[in-house]
């Protein structure tokens, strides 16, 4: 029998695609039984005795009393092993979506699929496409220990998920542990800070985008983006050159960034908002920051911030002419931090009092910036409904 933890996206393509599967969940409180024949448990049901092989969703805590009582656990990578086909694996703290759905874009017409984390369960993708470009998520590589990349491009790792991993060096050690299964043959770009570790793969190391189009014979001047989206776009590009040997200038160009990241737009008045709800840590907000950073800005910032370290934000901060507009469970937390580095901030706690204080200053001249490094789920459903009602307030 196989059991599922967790009754996400992840788990719940498995059982449909499978059947006859146990679902355990902590929101289950009796047995119940879905359109497939999968088994809807509470987690006092479980029996490790009878179950064959355990998944989790990737974001199943590491501390539950499920995964503690598993005896085979397999992540959703591993259970997928034996099909996978030619794959390329991206992870890093800030970017993995756009330089996944860069990916796919310059290779679309080579039959490749995107996935992981990016939405689509790998229970989902085509056995037999000739490519899977996968999203992956430190969650994904803690439950992982048998699958690995032919590609793997890793983006800048910077403190996130400190508090569901225990420490920074475990969450960097997840980052890096597919490299000790990658095989002769394969290729690793890693940061600069990471290029001694040990594995077989063949390693391109890299200190910045500018560094890596170097190294790549990527030209840099004629890729349109700006950071930080211009090391995504360098990256998707390097996974193009290694598998093809091409560069398409063109066709990356011509892709278009998702909504919620660095999203610009003006009101009747011609005054910028920028929409970058999905800067849910600092070093996003950083790299958002740091596009504007000759300009004044309005900042509204705050949320669930999970406890992660917010004085490396602050000291950067302390050189801008930034207003902070604080929202959010952190509201307080902020305000200290604000006060401590002598920074202008207004205890606003919800997006509402904070507009109509940003609608007042608001000019021609300014940049309203929603970059909040911090989860939404304190006060909104996700960032796209932070997002949507940021959008909302500004053309109001």
């Amino acid at each position: 029998m196989i059991s599922l933890f967790g009754n996400g996206k992840t788990t719940k393509a498995i059982a449909k695609k499978l059947g006859h599967c146990e679902i355990f969940d902590d929101a289950f409180t009796c047995k119940e039984e879905d359109a497939f024949g999968n088994l809807l448990l509470p987690p006092s049901l479980f029996n490790p005795e009878t179950s064959t092989i355990q998944i989790p969703s990737p974001g199943f805590p590491p501390h539950h009393t499920l995964i503690q009582q598993a005896k085979n656990l397999l992540s959703e990578y591993d259970f997928f092993h034996d099909v996978m086909p030619f794959s390329i694996w991206i992870s890093g703290t800030n970017g993995k979506t756009t330089t996944t759905q860069m990916c796919e874009h310059l290779l679309h017409d080579k039959g490749a699929l995107a996935g992981g984390n990016i939405g689509t369960p790998l229970a989902e993708l085509d056995e037999k496409a000739p490519i899977w470009i996968l999203e992956t998520s430190s969650f994904t590589f803690h439950y992982t220990h048998k699958a690995t990349p032919n590609i793997y491009l890793l983006l800048p790792i910077k403190p996130d998920h400190l508090s569901w991993h225990g420490n920074m060096e475990a969450y960097i050690q997840a980052k890096l542990s597919p490299l000790a299964r990658m095989a002769e043959g394969s290729v690793a770009i890693v940061p600069s800070a990471f290029k001694d570790v040990q594995t077989l793969a063949h390693v391109i190391s890299y200190d910045n985008e500018i560094d890596l189009s170097e190294k790549m014979g990527i030209d840099i001047s004629l890729v349109k983006f700006k950071t930080p989206f211009l090391l995504d776009a360098i990256l998707a590009m390097c996974a193009e050159k290694i598998l093809l040997d091409t560069i398409h200038y063109e066709r990356i160009n011509s892709f278009v960034i998702d909504h919620y990241k660095i999203e610009e737009f003006r009101d009747r008045k011609g005054r910028l908002w920028v929409d970058d709800s999905k800067g849910t840590n600092v070093d996003a907000t950083i790299e958002a920051l740091k596009r504007y950073k000759d300009d004044e800005i309005l900042l509204v910032l705050g949320g669930d911030d999970k406890g992660v370290d917010l004085q490396e934000l602050f000291d950067f901060m302390k050189s801008l002419h930034v207003k902070i507009f604080a929202i959010g469970s952190n509201t307080e937390r902020l305000a200290n931090f604000a006060q401590k580095e002598s920074i202008w901030l207004s205890k606003c706690f919800f997006l509402e009092e904070a507009m109509q204080q940003i609608h007042a200053l608001h000019t021609d001249k300014t940049v309203a910036l929603l970059s909040p490094a911090a989860a939404s789920l304190d006060q909104f459903k996700s960032y796209a409904h932070r997002g949507d009602r940021f959008k909302e307030l500004a053309l109001s």
